[in-house]
């Protein structure tokens, strides 16, 4: 059996500001954008990542509620980089918010931001 998780939604309030963060803030790639005349599907991933995330505009008044809280108030989402402080450096530029310094953990180099919809993230570099 072979099996992978290719991809994941995330639940935003448009798909425009869904594209501006992994694109332009996060530097992800597009990798389609399918106009589907109810909704769109619209897929980004890091350079060279196998598992994406599908942007997914909240359409119901339980996902609307949900966006931003998909992981219940924890880190669920984690980024894994080959170069912490270039990547932090670049995110920071872009505007990307950090709760906090990066602290220096014995499993590696990790930060938590916060995207524009609620979400906390790990941005890490493994020791």
């Amino acid at each position: 059996m072979n099996q992978r998780l290719s991809t994941l939604s995330i639940l935003v309030p448009d798909y425009e500001a869904g594209i501006a963060f992994f694109v332009d803030q996060l530097g992800f790639d597009l990798l389609e954008d399918t106009d589907q005349g109810h909704k769109r599907w619209v897929k980004v991933a890091p350079k060279g990542a196998e598992t994406a995330f599908l942007i997914a505009k909240a359409s119901t008044p339980e996902q609307i509620a949900a966006i931003g809280n998909q992981g219940g108030g924890r880190v669920w989402l984690i980024l894994e980089t080959d170069d912490f402080a270039r990547d932090y450096a670049a995110f920071t530029t872009n505007g990307i918010t950090f709760e906090e310094q990066p602290r220096h953990e014995p499993y590696g180099t990790v930060a938590v931001f916060n995207d524009p919809f609620g979400n906390r993230w790990d941005l890490i570099e493994f020791a």
